[in-house]
């Protein structure tokens, strides 16, 4: 097990694929030997945003999406043949980056994580830990973002303390077990698998 300490002021800005915002990147993975970081290299990425007003999502063809509110609440992503209900914070929804979307936003602005793969290079999961437990977690990247201060974790028997906005990236080569202990984390966890 690697475990690695994110910090908030080190983490890098990037606009948006479509330029409408700013992320905030928490983590990323691209392509071996690729010669620029880019959209087209990238594997996955781990990042938060704010929504401040209706608007279209970039499109991004081949990616998967998995995203969540974790401050504010009412944001609904509409597309011409679904929605995808996020009003309750810390919901999970899934959805690909051909969708065509647009964002409504039924009480003000509102900040999410984002956590998107290349289909078919990785398998991705975002859950939120609300309250003390244990969860199995398999071979890959986890990251354990602190989305509303402090929290505390337990990995097979060592304690971790993390500040608010900040991520405890654990690379596990076998199955490991986490405890939330206190506070209430974001889990993003990441397989390659191409």
């Amino acid at each position: 097990m690697k475990t690695t300490l994110l910090k908030s002021e080190d983490y890098t800005r990037s606009p948006w694929k479509n330029g409408g915002g700013i992320f905030t990147d928490i983590a990323d993975a691209h392509r071996p030997g690729a010669a620029v970081k880019d959209w087209d290299s990238l594997l996955w990425r781990f990042a938060s945003t704010p929504i401040v007003a209706p608007g279209p999502f970039s499109h991004m063809p081949g990616i998967d999406r998995l995203q969540m509110v974790v401050g504010g609440r009412g944001l609904v992503l509409k597309s011409p043949t679904q929605e995808f209900d996020e009003r309750e914070p810390f919901t999970t929804v899934r959805f690909t980056g051909e969708m065509a979307i647009v964002t409504a936003l039924e009480a003000g602005p509102v900040e999410v994580v984002n956590l998107m793969a290349r289909r078919g290079a990785a398998e991705i999961g975002l859950e939120a830990l609300k309250k003390p437990g244990e969860w199995a977690l398999p071979a890959g990247t986890h990251l354990v973002y602190a989305a509303r201060g402090d929290c505390g974790i337990r990995l097979d028997g060592a304690d971790f303390a993390i500040s608010h906005e900040n991520t405890l990236k654990v690379e596990l080569t076998a199955t490991s077990t986490l405890a939330l202990v206190s506070g209430l984390a974001v889990l993003g966890s990441i397989k390659i698998v191409g």
